[in-house]
This record gives structure tokens, sequence and C-alpha cells, in this order.
């Protein structure tokens, strides 16, 4: 054995341990760089709100661009989606146990859609309920969300694979504890849009169905029966939360606000959505055409228009053209 080859061999234990220790450094450095750092706002007592980026998913953000929540309740924390990827479940349930000292008891998911449940490894020991179409949804699409996400937000979607919800939610009156919920399924942003209204502080959960200055996603939007859920949501609300006793709205994306101005940014917009649609394909335009047609102002400031709007005409423009032609249903 020659000198350099006596000196690797005398060093190497050295050497593995000293490589260890700098994967483990490496491995905390990863860590503490993918932090959500997730925050609790409370909107009455007992019901927090956590609020994520308004924007498309990047690796900038984490993929987290949802609005996820919990409440506390005598019987235990509920706990309303749960993010885009397992480490954002995690950071969730740290932050809800910093936050009461109650269980988590339930999981609802207001949708089908990837940052609603792709968070669930964290909350496999409860109940994850969601409507028979939306676990359904799931079930399908599961695999397709968890190859997009990690295209599109990297190391922050490690470990990510579906746990799916295992409970069949129905609508109608839920009491957990003495607290009081009012469950009600619409449809048009996905196949089942349920929303979560609080009947005792005054909160309504709405899910994908409001968009808060911000561009709505739509691939597996039906507009006409979006905007009658909307018009039907508002009526809702009306009539549970009466007067000063609607105290938030809180959409899946974008700010949380005192009042239902969400639902009337996304009525409005997929109003001109429809109508613009119906003209341009009426007048025979190409999808190329109506990408390149004007946009109001105001719906160009919103977030996500770069990508969204896009994605609204790819996913919806062909069923106009095509109902134009005569040779479908009507959208109507």
């Amino acid at each position: 054995m020659n000198n350099a080859m006596k000196i690797i061999s005398i060093y190497q234990p050295f050497l593995a341990f000293l490589l260890l220790c700098l994967g483990s450094v490496a491995s905390a450095q990863d860590r503490a760089t993918l932090d959500y750092r997730l925050k609790a706002r409370a909107l009455a007592p007992g019901v927090y709100v956590v609020e994520g980026t308004n924007a498309d998913f990047s690796p900038a953000n984490g993929c987290n661009i949802i609005n996820t929540g919990f409440i506390d309740t005598e019987a235990g924390v509920l706990v309303i989606n749960t993010g885009p990827s397992r480490l954002y479940g995690e950071q969730l349930r740290t932050l809800i146990a910093r936050t009461t000292a109650r269980p988590v008891t339930q999981v609802l998911h207001l949708n089908l859609h990837p940052d609603y449940f792709l968070g669930n490894q964290a909350f496999a020991d409860v109940p994850r309920r969601a409507t028979a179409e939306t676990r359904a949804g799931i079930a399908r699409e599961s695999a397709s969300y968890e190859s997009n996400l990690y295209r599109a937000c990297g190391d922050w979607m490690k470990g990510t694979e579906t746990l799916a919800p295992n409970t069949e939610q129905t609508p109608g009156r839920w009491t957990l504890g003495q607290h009081h919920f009012e469950l009600r399924a619409y449809q048009g942003h996905t196949a089942s849009d349920l929303v979560l209204i609080d009947l005792d502080s005054g909160v309504a959960f709405v899910g994908g169905l409001a968009f808060a200055d911000r561009i709505p996603t739509t691939p597996h939007a039906k507009l006409p029966q979006w905007l009658t859920s909307l018009r039907q949501l508002e009526s809702d609300l009306e009539a549970e939360l009466p007067g000063k006793q609607l105290r938030y709205v809180v959409p899946s994306h974008g700010p949380v606000r005192p009042d239902m101005s969400a639902l009337r940014q996304t009525r409005d917009y997929l109003t001109w959505l429809d109508g613009t649609f119906s003209q341009s394909a009426q007048n025979g335009l190409e999808m190329i055409d109506v990408l390149r047609s004007p946009v109001p102002a105001t719906y160009r400031t919103w977030a996500a228009f770069n990508t969204e709007f896009t994605r609204n005409v790819t996913h919806l423009y062909p069923q106009y053209e095509v109902q134009s032609l005569g040779a479908a249903q009507p959208l109507r």
C-alpha cells in the first residue's frame, strides 16, 4: 500500500463522519429554506385563516396560493383544506398546535383541486371529508395533479403523495361541539363546490366559487352554472347571515374581506368572459384573435392575469366555437 492509500485508510472514518455532518447541515438548511412561514389570522374567536400568496403556482411561493383555515371547536379543530404539499400540511398542523391546545379532529375539502388536499399526509389520523363528486374527482385526477405541481414547484413537493378524503360529506346543518355550521353545495367552478358557513362566527369559507383580485382558474369550469351558483350563494349568505352578522368571506384565492366583494368581482368577470366568448364565436374569431382582444384594465391588474386569462381562453373558448357552429347542445 503506497503512502497516499495509507493516509486515505487512516482518515476514512473521519471523512465519512465529516460527510455525514455536512449532509445533516445541508438537510437542515433545506428544511429552513423550504419554510412556508404560515401565519394564523384570527377572523373571529376560534376562527382562523392561513392566507396564501395571491399569484400563480411558482417555486417562489412553493405552490402556496390558497387560503386554508381552521376552526377551534369544543369537539376539536376543524381544518378547511390542507394545502398544496406534504410539507405545507405538516407546517399547517404545527401552526395549529401552536395556536390551540385542542387536537385536530376533522378535515374538510371544499373541492377537487390539488391545493385543497395534497397536504393530507399530515392529517392521516383524522376523518377527511369531501362530497361524493369531489372524492370521485380526486380519485380520477390526483396523479396528474402530483406531476403538474412537481413540475411547477420542484423541491417544495418532495414526498407529496395523494392521501384521498376518506369520509363522504353531505350538505346541510353540521354541529361540532357547540359550534354550528351550514354546508351548501354548488357547482360551476367544479362539479361540486362546497361552502362552509359558520353560523356562530359569521365567517363563510366559499372555496373556489369566488376569487378576490385574481383571475379565476377554469380547468373544470362551466360558466352558466358558476354564475347561477354565485347569485344563489349571495342570496343564501344574506339569508343565513343577515345584516352585520356576516363578518368575513374567505375565498380560496385572494384577499379575505368583510363583505361579498369577492363574489361580485368573480360574477362580473365571468359575465364579461361569457359575453366576450359568445360574441367572438359568433363573429368567427379564432382563439388567437380572442387572446389578442382588449381586456378591461381592471382585470389586467389582477393576480395571475398573464397565465390564467390564457388558460381561460384555452379551457373554455372551444365550447363557444362548437356552440356557435350548432354542433353541440347549448351551454345554457
